[in-house]
Formats: C-alpha cells, sequence, structure tokens
C-alpha cells in the first residue's frame, strides 16, 4: 500500500465525547506510523487547545489550527510555518456593537495570541473561567491582527450576527456557526479552510492528492472531505458531511469509529 497522509479533525472525530484519545484510537495511529504512513491533526482548535493532544500522539510533523489558518510545528521552527490573518478592525467593530449583536463572549487568538472579553459567563470550556489581566480584550491590548475572533452569542441573536457579518465583512472574513448545543461563531479570513492546511501538508510530505484520507464530522470538515482522495465521515457527522463523504464510519466517536475504520482501511494487524 502507498504511503497515506490521514488528516484526523479532533472534537466529534479523534476525540470521545469527553474529549480524550481511547486507548485504541492511540494504539492504532500509533500502528499507521510504524508502518509508514503519516498522521496530522487538522482542527478548528486553537494551538493552545490542541498541542496536549499532539504531544500525547507523539507527532512530529506540523499541525493545522484554526481551520486551516495555521500550519507549524508545535515548540520547533519550521521553514512552512504560515499564518493568515485578518484586520483587527473587525474585532473593534464587533466590541463597539456587541450589546446590540447579543455577543456573550469573544476571543481573540493567534499562534502566540489569546485576548477575550465577557458580557455573561458561558457554559464553554473553550473559555478559561477567570481571565488574567494581560488577557483582557480591548482596543489597547488587540495590537494584532487575529487569525480567530470566535463569539458566543445569545441564540436568538445568532442569525442577526451572522447577517451583519456578511453584510459588513463578507469580503474580509468567513464566519461560521458551530454545531452543537451553544450558540457560538467563528470567524476567519476569508476562502482559508481545512482544505488549505492540507494541501500545505501534502506538499510538505510530497503526497498525491489520491493517498489523502481525511476524517471530519462537522461543517468545516467539508472542504478537507472534499478535498481528500478518501473523505470519510464519523457516524456521528452531520447529514451534509455524510452526504459529501467517499463513505461513512460504522461507529461514532464515542466507540473508536476512526480507529476501528483505520485499521481495516489500512489492514493494520489488531
Amino acid at each position: 500500500m502507498e504511503r497515506k497522509l490521514i488528516a484526523i479533525d479532533l472534537d466529534g472525530t479523534t476525540l470521545n465525547n469527553a474529549s480524550e484519545i481511547s486507548p485504541k484510537t492511540q494504539a492504532v495511529l500509533t500502528a499507521a506510523r510504524q508502518a509508514g504512513h503519516l498522521v496530522s491533526i487538522v482542527t478548528g482548535r486553537p494551538n493552545r487547545l490542541s498541542t496536549g493532544i499532539y504531544d500525547q500522539l507523539h507527532l512530529d510533523g506540523p499541525m493545522i489550527n484554526f481551520n486551516g489558518s495555521l500550519g507549524h510545528i508545535p515548540n520547533h521552527h519550521w521553514s512552512g510555518e504560515y499564518q493568515y490573518t485578518f484586520d483587527r478592525e473587525v474585532a473593534f467593530d464587533l466590541m463597539a456593537h456587541r450589546q446590540e449583536l447579543g455577543i456573550n463572549m469573544m476571543a481573540a487568538e493567534g499562534k502566540n495570541l489569546f485576548l477575550a472579553l465577557k458580557e455573561r459567563p458561558v457554559a464553554l470550556d473553550f473559555f478559561p473561567s477567570v481571565l488574567q489581566a494581560n488577557q483582557i480584550l480591548n482596543q489597547k491590548s488587540l495590537a494584532q491582527d487575529p487569525t480567530s475572533l470566535t463569539i458566543a452569542v445569545d441564540h436568538s441573536h445568532e442569525e442577526h450576527l451572522l447577517s451583519y457579518l456578511r453584510h459588513n465583512f463578507g469580503d474580509v472574513i468567513d464566519a461560521a456557526p458551530w454545531g452543537g448545543p451553544h450558540s457560538v461563531v467563528e470567524l476567519g479570513a476569508k476562502g482559508v479552510q481545512k482544505a488549505t492546511g492540507v494541501e500545505v501538508l501534502a506538499d510538505h510530505y510530497q503526497v498525491k492528492r489520491q493517498n489523502i484520507i481525511a476524517f471530519g464530522d462537522e461543517h468545516n470538515d467539508s472542504a478537507m472531505l472534499d478535498y481528500a482522495g478518501w473523505g470519510v465521515a464519523m457516524q456521528n457527522a452531520t447529514p451534509a458531511i455524510k452526504g459529501i463523504a467517499n463513505d461513512v464510519t460504522p461507529l461514532d466517536n464515542q466507540h473508536d469509529g476512526l480507529a476501528n475504520y483505520l485499521q481495516d482501511y489500512l489492514e493494520l494487524a489488531e
């Protein structure tokens, strides 16, 4: 079998519902690498919330964060490192209109950037429960263009916020709501998607597109699954993602769906 580049989403895909890597998943991904295949994390998560998983899997190649906007090797210099940003004036505008837009929390992030503001408490693990003085988002502290803005919004205001973003900033950013029970909207540079990062990985490793296998479960995985030679939707994926995938795992993320599928696909020993 030719060497495969395995692009793995984290939440809802590689991780179980407790945001953990199961022993089975860890063992299969290790076996895949030992068999000569390449494993790369391609996630919407910021690097601050995925480097620990990268280390747990003992990866040593590039990781893609912020839905394709950051490509880097954690704790190492990489000549191919890149980061897409957008004008910080977008953040300033949203801060000024946060009450009318129903914004409860907002975080501005980049590889070495984390700033946030809270209007009201929101039960999201993504945000620290307590912000340090040097983490407060305001016009003075945000001295650089962000790679990502993540916004927790009143559910009743989500559509209004998306409309506002399209009307005012649709030429510079893409805005995508998260799946799940919370009303969260994520902003990134216009036209940058997970497929952007996967293409960088394929070029770095000199892997042909037909030898890329990608796993995902949500809307932000769609471009990646479409770009890959073999796109696999999780059993727990949205209907839209299952509709564009080449295949669907028989089991969900809570029952080692990725691990079992990959073990069979790569013909790895039990």
